[in-house]
């Protein structure tokens, strides 16, 4: 069961239907940091092998059936604000850095352009070269400073079950494909493979055994400099974004802060040119109002539904109190479909 709770943000970017309540957030007192994985699910056989499914077994294919094609992607030599736009435009939260014939030279995702704009170790670039200024930062600096330049990627040969685990041993959800001439091709996602893998069946796994159970959030008045942090130092691309009461109002993404950089919006809150200026804008300039839930005893083929109804990569998982007690992504619902539960 789902339900869609309100916002109740001031000034927000988007207008949504809210309803009068939204769910409470039980925050974690000491929250992870290090990128999460599922508590539920055994990750390795006695032996120290990963325990695969055989779902992966039984749905056969290679990835250039269900890549998404063409490749969005920029020059190494584009700007951080091109690459910011061209995110923008197409909403999508990576990009292939490729040459004149279309040859891959590196991943550049929007995670890296929050560690560059004041998120992490990569704002040194614009302290130091650009003195804080906003536009040169985004205008002069070219996206090759910020980018990996050794991606892992996969062939248009590759077969799903491969793709799959790869992503599982990396941690990664966005995979580059490339022919034999190391063309770019497309890309391989965690949203490609959940609405391949999973159409109604029942997975038998329930969404509490694989949800984080650390909700790290931020403030609704809180800062942008301080949710860009938060991503960061935490490895989330996104927050919740809590109400004076605790109350979830919304969710903040790394594609939201791309997407107000890439749209030019930020501009609005600059007056001398400092990108602190900017960083001080709050959260609710950005975040997208209301959220969508799921229960916690609700099967994984449930969530991964909703999240294909509606678009979105992750639900609030609520218990049976209609308390927010995690979250669940499409990253945890392709590590269900490639790791069993027990045995070994």
């Amino acid at each position: 069961m789902s339900k869609r709770h309100g916002g109740g943000a001031r000034r927000p970017p988007v207008k949504k239907a809210h309803v009068a309540v939204s769910p409470r957030a039980r925050l974690t007192r000491r929250p992870p940091t290090a990128p999460r994985r599922p508590e539920g699910i055994r990750w390795v056989r006695s032996d120290g092998s990963p325990n695969w499914s055989q779902r992966l077994a039984v749905r056969q294919g290679e990835v250039a059936q269900v890549a998404s094609r063409p490749p969005i992607g920029v020059s190494p030599s584009s700007t951080v604000l091109e690459a910011a736009e061209v995110m923008a435009e197409n909403n999508v939260r990576g990009l292939v850095l490729v040459d004149a014939k279309g040859h891959l030279h590196g991943v550049l995702m929007a995670t890296d352009i929050v560690n560059y704009l004041g998120g992490g170790e990569y704002f040194g670039i614009v302290e130091n070269r650009h003195k804080l200024n906003i536009y040169s930062a985004l205008r002069d600096e070219q996206v090759v400073s910020i980018s990996n330049p050794s991606p892992a990627y996969i062939y248009t040969t590759t077969s799903l079950a491969d793709a799959v685990k790869l992503m599982v041993i990396e941690g990664i959800g966005f995979l580059p494909v490339v022919n034999v001439e190391e063309v770019a091709y497309g890309v391989v996602t965690e949203h490609d493979i959940v609405r391949t893998y999973l159409g109604e069946e029942y997975m038998g796994i329930k969404v509490g055994e694989v949800a984080s159970k650390n909700i790290v959030a931020v403030g609704i008045e809180d800062t942008l400099r301080k949710a860009a942090e938060l991503m960061v130092r935490h490895g989330f691309r996104r927050l919740p974004v809590l109400g004076s009461d605790n109350s979830i109002k919304g969710m903040i993404t790394a594609k939201d802060i791309v997407r107000f950089f890439g749209s030019h919006r930020a501009f609005e809150f600059v007056t001398t040119g400092d990108i602190n200026e900017v960083l001080e804008t709050p959260v609710y300039e950005l975040m997208e109002p209301g959220i969508l839930t799921v229960e916690a005893s609700a099967d994984v083929s449930e969530a991964a539904r909703l999240m294909r109804e509606h678009n979105v990569g992750s639900l609030i998982v609520l218990d049976e109190k209609g308390e927010a007690v995690g979250i669940i992504t499409e990253r945890d619902v392709v590590v269900a479909i490639a790791l069993e539960r027990g045995g070994g």
